[in-house]
């Protein structure tokens, strides 16, 4: 377990710098500005959340984390696509990456919640 727990430690991480790499090369502006703070607040919370699941002081906190997980994940990459078609950025690679960070925190819980029934 500690093998894939620094492993999605680390891509949560590699997925934060992605996103800011990429918002780094929007100009900024009147309309875009709320978007792009939005987008660089919920994927630096994806793995701020998964570290603190890690810490977690019980099984329902950690499924409670998770869950935090994966509802950044999921705003994450509506901010993501709002900016896709907002801006002409290459943005793709970041939406592909939440889009499986969001799998793998749903799939974490479905086992979770099967292994709880």
């Amino acid at each position: 377990m500690k093998g894939n727990r620094y492993d999605l430690e680390e891509r949560t991480l590699r997925f934060a710098v992605l996103v800011i790499r990429t918002c780094k090369t929007i100009s900024i502006n009147e309309f875009n500005r709320s978007s792009v703070h939005q987008v660089i607040r919920s994927a630096t919370s994806v793995g701020a959340n998964y570290r603190e699941a890690n810490g977690a002081a019980s099984a329902r906190d950690f499924r409670h984390k998770i869950s935090l997980c994966r509802k950044e994940s999921k705003e994450t990459l509506y901010w993501l696509e709002l900016l896709q078609k907002l801006e002409s950025v290459h943005i793709q690679e970041s939406i592909q990456e939440c889009n499986e960070l969001c799998k793998i925190f749903g799939r974490i819980i479905h086992t979770l919640d099967t292994k709880n029934q």
